[in-house]
């Protein structure tokens, strides 16, 4: 989406979106879902108004703790304790010309909700590991939808459940339908999920960030699904996600949140009116390079966001000086046919058989002094293995692992084991995807942030406290929350102490693994604009692993490209984005979302290449 929302009318104008004659699904009217607590009451959602048009996709968009998913739940009346509904109406009308339902006026527990749950309003949530049992098979959760609300037994249900997969692009679904939910890939998980939501073919989909875990060319092909189920089922869906590249590939209309309130909605190809929305679309990373053979020329200059970081990076990177002094620079670590396998598991009750998985093949690569190297690839290709191998978090298999010393002499940190690789665990630092599951509940700050210091430069006390709070000053943080615990923070906090946590040992090499991707628009921006800023102060290398293609564009310097365990392409970033060589990398970037609808359907994507070609 690229400065396209307009600002809903007042509720006086004639033009409102809620004026008699309009062939609506959905009908929000002064919504209210609030949350009683301890410390008072938590007004998720606050006199919301929202209309959702019959055929249409409406995207609601926001970040976290702006009141989307809340709103979702409360149409179905799923809003987990101590939240729920305590005023507004929720009018469902299943068809044109007949009388709405208030879904407002249900309880939880009502039997006319339940009937609409499944099969007239359906909802994909975002993670399906945590929402699909995992000591039942997909087949028999699917199933059960249709025992349910139609009444089938279980000979006719699983034909229906093997159909419905086969619809969603499950592969030999006769099999996948007696898998578990362990045995599926994340993209198949996702599959499996939608095929239960859309199983009694509901009028109404509510879709709840189910793309947002996904990496792109899984992302791409799931927006895809749902746009082509939509067409062929006539259905009408409410989309929530904070990407507003996804807004601008399927939206028609789109509302934003903030703070519980809806403070803009309208058409998708029109120009934004809140400063909130301004804020979101200036937070996205611009479009620095043409992507790929025959892609259509970057944003036009009217039209770019330009963040922090890319500002810093393009300067760092653009100049012929610094072009220069990046061709000249020094390996820090010198990767040389890297190979990573693991044995396979002990056979279980629910495990097949099988050989080893080699997670890294063969892998060579260079990572620059003072460099930012981007390492992507999708999900499962070797990435975050390969991270770890690099600090000593798994032995390799085979492979060497060179490691420039500050005076020069080389270690190969493959061959190091216990006291001797933990000499380098301060010159090689991580900082981890998830900032809420990273960060030690039962630790406050100093001591999440000191226990490095400690354990590896053997600094504590007064010293300790000196160093934690100046690490915090750098990272943005006041140096007063020492005392507080990680419950405290928000996730952009969370994250900036984790950053404090990998450089309080002043590395030389910190691996940024998925760091920004479950980060919202915004605060992602700050923390790429705090990497970039802290590597210039203090000359850090950084790995940037990520799968999102948009930000290692303005991020790295060099880029590598990761499939099925095997480097299958690396160069400077321009070179990457500009003239991709190999067929994997040029799919990659062209499932990459644009921001912009008047660019939807004008890129040709292109289909991930089986595997083989990686060998």
């Amino acid at each position: 989406m690229a400065r396209h929302v307009a600002a809903e009318p007042p509720a006086s104008s004639p033009d409102t979106p809620t004026e008699a004659g309009r062939d609506l699904v959905l009908e929000i009217k002064d919504l209210r879902t609030h949350f009683h607590t301890d410390h008072g009451v938590i007004r998720a959602v606050d006199h919301v108004d929202l209309t959702v048009p019959r055929g249409s996709t409406v995207c609601l968009v926001g970040e976290s703790g702006s009141g989307k998913s809340a709103t979702a739940r409360s149409v179905l009346q799923l809003v987990d304790e101590p939240g729920r509904v305590v005023g507004g109406q929720i009018l469902y009308t299943p068809r044109p010309g007949q009388r709405p339902i208030d879904l407002a006026s249900l309880g939880a527990r009502d039997p006319r909700i339940r009937a609409v749950r499944g099969k007239e309003i359906a909802m994909v949530f975002q993670e399906p590991m945590s929402s699909l049992s995992p000591v039942h098979t997909i087949g028999r959760q699917i199933g059960e939808v249709l025992r349910l609300h139609e009444g089938m037994d279980k000979r006719q249900a699983r034909q229906r459940v093997i159909e419905q997969l086969t619809s969603v692009g499950i592969p030999e679904p006769q099999d996948r339908v007696d898998s578990y939910t362990f045995q599926l890939s994340g993209g198949m998980r996702q599959r499996a999920m939608i095929a239960m939501a859309l199983i009694c073919h509901p009028k109404l989909l509510i879709a709840d960030e189910p793309t947002t875990a996904l990496d792109v060319t899984t992302q791409a092909q799931i927006l895809d699904l749902l746009s082509d189920l939509k067409r062929r089922l006539g259905m009408t869906m409410l989309f929530i996600t904070h990407d507003l590249g996804v807004v601008a590939e399927i939206a028609d209309q789109v509302a934003v949140m903030n703070q519980g309130r809806i403070v803009e909605y309208g058409d998708v190809d029109h120009a934004p009116d809140h400063d909130y929305t301004r804020a979101l679309l200036n937070a996205l990373p611009r479009r620095r390079y043409s992507h790929g053979p025959g892609a259509h020329a970057s944003t036009p200059a009217a039209h770019v966001r330009t963040t922090p970081v890319a500002v810093a990076t393009a300067t760092r990177q653009d100049g012929p000086e610094e072009a220069a002094n990046g061709a000249e620079r020094e390996p820090l670590v010198t990767l040389t046919d890297l190979r990573m396998a693991f044995a396979p598991a002990p056979r279980g009750f629910f495990s097949r058989r099988g050989g080893a998985v080699t997670a890294v093949d063969g892998v060579s690569l260079e990572i620059r002094a003072g460099e930012t190297l981007g390492l992507v690839g999708e999900s499962g290709c070797g990435k975050t293995t390969l991270g770890r191998c690099l600090l000593g978090v798994y032995r390799p298999t085979a492979g060497r692992i060179l490691y420039t010393r500050t005076d020069g002499s080389k270690v190969d940190l493959a061959t190091l084991a216990g006291r001797e690789l933990r000499a380098f665990r301060g010159e090689l630092r991580m900082v981890f995807q998830d900032p809420y599951s990273s960060l030690n509940p039962r630790m406050t700050v100093r001591q999440i942030i000191g226990e490095p210091l400690r354990a590896l430069r053997g600094v504590a006390g007064h010293d300790a406290d000196d160093q934690i709070a100046d690490m915090l000053r750098r990272v943005g943080l006041r140096a007063e929350y020492m005392s507080r615990y990680a419950h405290a923070f928000s996730g952009g906090e969370r994250q900036r102490i984790g950053i404090a946590r990998a450089l309080i040992t002043n590395p030389r090499l910190v691996v940024a693994d998925e760091a920004v991707s479950a980060l919202d628009v915004s605060i992602r921006a700050q923390v790429l604009d705090l990497l970039g800023s802290l590597q210039d102060q203090l000359g850090l290398t950084y790995l940037f692993i990520s799968h999102d293609l948009s930000v290692v564009e303005n991020i790295a310097d060099r880029v590598a490209v990761m499939y099925f365990g095997k480097l299958v392409e690396q160069d400077d970033t321009e070179a990457v984005y500009t003239n991709p060589r190999h067929p994997y990398t040029q799919a990659l970037l062209s499932a990459v979302p644009v921001p912009d609808p008047r660019m939807r359907g004008e890129r040709s994507r292109l289909l991930t290449p089986p595997t083989d070609i990686a060998n």
